[in-house]
C-alpha cells in the first residue's frame, strides 16, 4: 500500500502519525455540519434570504442577513476554544497548538469588534450549542429580527 503524503502548508507542525494527518486535513473551515445544520433549521423557521461567507463585510462570517446587518458565526468548539465544553489542548506540539488558539481567539474578539464598530448585530453559536439545541440558536436570531422589526 501507498504511503499517502500530505501538502504541508507550514501552518502547522507536521503530526507525527499519518492518522492524526488525514484528520486534521479533513477539516473544512466552510459548510461544516453544524453550520449546514444551524442554515437548514433558519430555514425551517422561515428565516430565508441570507447570504453565505459574504465578503462585503469584515470577518466574512459563516451567515450574513447584509439588509438587517447581522452576522452569524458558527464556531467549531476545537478551533475556536469553546467555553462551555473546554476542549482539551493537543499533548503533542502544546507550545504551537496554544500559540494557534490564542490567535484564534484574538481574531476572533477582532472581527467581532469591527462588526460592531459598524452597528451589526453578531450573533457566535458554539457547535456544541447548535448540536445540543439548533432550535434555540435559530430562534434566538428570529426573535431578534422580530424585535427589530417591530421597532419599525
Amino acid at each position: 500500500m501507498q504511503k499517502i503524503q500530505y501538502i504541508r502548508d507550514k501552518r502547522s507542525p507536521i503530526p507525527k502519525s499519518d492518522i492524526t494527518s488525514r484528520v486534521m486535513s479533513a477539516n473544512k473551515s466552510r459548510n461544516t455540519k453544524p453550520e449546514l445544520h444551524l442554515r437548514k433549521e433558519l430555514y425551517r423557521i422561515g428565516l430565508s434570504g441570507y447570504r453565505l461567507h459574504w465578503k462585503n463585510i469584515p470577518g466574512k462570517p459563516d451567515i450574513t442577513y447584509p439588509k438587517r446587518k447581522i452576522a452569524i458565526f458558527v464556531n467549531g468548539c476545537y478551533w475556536h476554544r469553546c467555553p462551555h465544553c473546554k476542549p482539551p489542548i493537543p499533548k503533542t506540539n502544546t507550545r504551537f497548538w496554544e500559540e494557534k488558539f490564542k490567535n484564534n481567539r484574538i481574531r476572533d474578539k477582532k472581527k467581532i469588534a469591527i462588526l460592531k464598530e459598524k452597528c451589526w448585530k453578531v450573533f457566535v453559536f458554539w457547535e456544541c450549542k447548535i448540536k445540543e439545541d439548533v432550535e434555540s440558536c435559530a430562534y434566538e436570531v428570529h426573535d431578534y429580527i422580530k424585535s427589530i422589526e417591530g421597532k419599525k
